[in-house]
């Protein structure tokens, strides 16, 4: 349920909001603050790799990097329900992005829908100051000590940490107990935006009109 990563004693630990199918313009805003796998650097990525952008695909060879890290967002979530055979609506899919996985075949589902599914709903990892969360959407509890019982026992928040907006349509400043700081996507902003210990951090890269926020998990700052 939750991923956890030791402190990166060597290179830079970085994350990144939805990426949604554009890698190409991912790696741009990467080479442009002069990341690394080389020398240590690490990507974590708060979710929804996938839908929308033209390189989809390319999610499971990213997945695959030892040096990159992704917690699962919604629009995984759908690509496992589908490979699984689960219902799906398939108008509301194809209308968030979903076409290009609903075109491929059966197994080529199946090996996303794997890939997928080895995600975590959440990734802690460890910094100078302390713990710092990764979730897609939002956090279901107040205090991040009781997240990883309370997504084994519950289908709800499991769904919640992927699809949830609640803290930011509130505009909650209320912190999260527990952790240092929580990052997360879902939301498209114009720019980053903190509400207590809460940083939000999807500003549309993979619109015509947004950018990637690349935010620096020591210094909680962008890159």
């Amino acid at each position: 349920m939750i991923q956890r990563f030791e402190r990166n004693g060597v290179g830079r630990d970085i994350v990144v909001g939805d990426i949604h199918g554009y890698f190409t313009r991912l790696q741009v805003a990467l080479d442009s603050i002069a990341f690394d796998p080389a020398n240590g650097d690490r990507l974590f990525s708060v979710g929804d790799l996938v839908d929308r952008g033209p390189e989809c695909e390319r999610a499971i060879d990213w997945l695959a990097e030892p040096w990159f890290h992704a917690v699962r967002g919604n629009h995984e979530d759908i690509a496992i329900r589908y490979a699984k055979g689960n219902p799906v609506d398939r108008a509301i899919y194809s209308r968030n992005g979903g076409d290009w996985f609903m075109a491929m075949s059966k197994d080529r589902q199946q090996q996303f829908g794997a890939a997928f599914d080895t995600m975590p709903y959440a990734i802690e990892v460890e910094t100078e100051r302390g713990i710092v969360g990764l979730v897609h959407a939002n956090v279901p509890v107040d205090d991040w000590e009781w997240l990883g019982e309370t997504l084994l026992m519950n289908r709800n928040s499991r769904d919640r940490v992927m699809w949830d907006r609640g803290r930011i349509e509130s505009e909650n400043t209320e912190p999260v107990a527990g952790v240092r700081a929580v990052i997360v996507g879902h939301t498209p902003l114009v720019h980053p935006v903190r509400l207590g210990n809460v940083y939000h951090i999807d500003t549309g890269g993979w619109t015509a009109v947004g950018h990637f926020t690349l935010l620096d998990l020591e210094a909680l700052e962008v890159a």
